[in-house]
């Protein structure tokens, strides 16, 4: 396989918002998203609170739009979801999406409301490597994302589950409904099997991803936010997550959906086969780390661990209310509390990127 591109800039509040749509450029976005279509901006909330590192940065946000409308992308849509644990509408209010919406007239879709967009089965063409198993019913997709681009909007994080996280697992929120958390115990080969579906149905895919905000342990929402300053994009989904792992300081092909995806060619997950433009990167490695939280924990017993055989009687009967329960009140009514609103306050006021944030209008 030729090598894949991936552009990586090195940044700062000043000239985020340029180097954003410069960003785009040195990752030829032209080449892979069809000019004729509607393009989907895929945003990633992790969490609604904005936890730094955990979501889309409004200047992410606002420097993708800029760049997209730059090369003639005039018809966007943002498409948000919810999770078990998140909020949308919340997410976006809270993360200060919805004044950049407005400003640039960016219409926002909803894919669990039916006036939105309807949920149909779909027969990959692709061998499947597990959806097909875990929902014997059937797979199912949002029928608006056929026939359009999607451009995805990750952070440079690490994940409980698995190890990191960036374009390839942006596409589970989009692409699964709320029953998602059938899929934790294959995770990996659930987001490779995401890829390929999103391969068939889009008329174009790519990834803007923020770094200048990391995400170091237990994420993608308890983590330690370490400011990192880098942006990077690609047309691959294989190799701007590749790059990111890379730079974290783990080896992208001990990571389990990175690998199988360069195995099946869906993607380059191998450093040495990855083009890098704009600034040198070669020498980072930021000995990032996963580690637990109270929460995984007991998603390890259920998902990875002695409890895993029975999985389907917590998770796919009324009993999986509890563990919803559980984990919003761990998230939402600990942790945010007595613990990351602290870490919140302290990077608004000692960073620049959080000086920027509250630049940032909020929701009047």
């Amino acid at each position: 396989m030729s090598k894949s591109k991936v552009a990586v800039l090195r940044t700062s509040p000043k000239t985020v918002l340029e180097d954003y749509q410069r960003l785009l450029e040195l990752a030829e976005v032209e080449k892979h998203l069809d000019k004729s279509a509607t393009t989907i901006l895929k945003d990633n909330i992790s969490w609604h609170y904005p936890f730094p590192a955990a979501n889309t940065t409004p200047w992410q946000l606002e420097g993708t739009i800029l760049g997209l409308k730059k090369f003639g992308y005039n018809e966007l849509v943002c498409v948000q979801n919810k999770t078990v644990v998140t909020d949308a509408f919340k997410g976006e209010d809270l993360n200060k999406y919805k004044p950049i919406f407005k400003k640039y007239n960016i219409p926002v879709l909803f894919n669990f409301r039916d006036e939105d967009m309807k949920w149909i089965k779909y027969e990959p063409k692709a061998k499947m490597l597990v959806l097909d198993h875990i929902y014997p019913e059937g797979i199912k997709i949002p029928d608006y994302f056929i026939g359009k681009n999607i451009v995805h909007l990750p952070t440079v994080k690490c994940h409980i589950y698995t190890t990191t996280t960036g374009a390839m697992k942006n596409a589970f929120g989009g692409l699964l409904n709320t029953k998602r958390h059938y899929t934790h115990s294959w995770i990996h080969k659930t987001l490779v099997d995401l890829l390929q579906i999103q391969k068939e149905i889009h008329t174009g895919i790519f990834a803007v991803m923020d770094g200048t905000t990391a995400g170091n342990g237990p994420g993608p929402r308890t983590m330690i936010p370490v400011v990192k300053n880098v942006i990077l994009a690609s047309g691959d989904q294989v190799a701007i997550d590749a790059v990111a792992a890379k730079m974290m300081g783990f080896d992208p092909m001990s990571i389990e959906y990175i690998r199988v995806a360069d195995e099946l060619g869906l993607g380059v997950g191998r450093p040495q086969d990855i083009e890098i433009v704009g600034d040198d990167v070669s020498s980072e490695n930021w000995n990032f780390f996963v580690g637990d939280n109270g929460a995984s924990m007991v998603g390890d017993l259920l998902w990875f661990g002695p409890l895993k055989s029975i999985q389907n009687f917590f998770f796919r009967t009324p009993l999986v209310h509890l563990f919803i329960f559980g984990s919003e009140f761990y998230h939402d009514y600990y942790r945010w509390p007595l613990k990351d609103k602290k870490v919140f306050k302290r990077w608004l006021n000692e960073t620049e990127w959080g000086k920027l944030f509250q630049q940032y209008e909020s929701v009047k």
